[in-house]
């Protein structure tokens, strides 16, 4: 599994084998956040069987299903939270697209434009990011 770095503390991914949670906490990650729906393609795991497995390495797990019909889902400041709490997160997605996306919806005004470069200068298209700010 490759991780992304955003922010010191904040790694986007596609989505982990349930192996990889307990790699993932001898890394030092503390947290996991799933913005994956389940069922999004067929043979991934569920997100029951990550809590799980996140639960036994000793992982805190959070989800946070989004799709594009439903980005940036029901509590966007409650997730940018979880990404700037200084824990070190691990968001994962199909490809950490969606959550690259997620973490520059979630930033402030003043911090948006530096995140969106920053984003885009990894390769990620912010183009749900651009229409959530939109109101669209």
């Amino acid at each position: 599994m490759q991780a992304i770095s955003l922010t010191d503390t904040l790694s986007v991914a596609a989505q982990p084998e349930l192996a990889d949670l307990a790699e993932l906490a001898a890394a030092g990650f503390t947290h996991v956040v799933c913005n994956r729906p389940d069922g999004e393609t067929p043979g991934q795991p569920d997100m029951d069987s990550m809590a799980a497995a996140a639960e036994a390495a000793g992982l805190a797990f959070t989800p946070y299903p989004v799709d594009a019909g439903s980005f940036p889902g029901g509590d966007l400041g409650a997730l940018g939270a979880i990404f700037d709490s200084g824990e070190k997160v691990l968001a994962y997605c199909r490809t950490g697209t969606r959550c690259a996306n997620l973490w520059v919806a979630s930033r402030s005004d003043d911090q948006l434009e530096a995140a969106a470069r920053h984003a885009q200068g990894l390769g990620f298209d912010l183009s749900l990011a651009a229409r959530a700010r939109s109101g669209s």
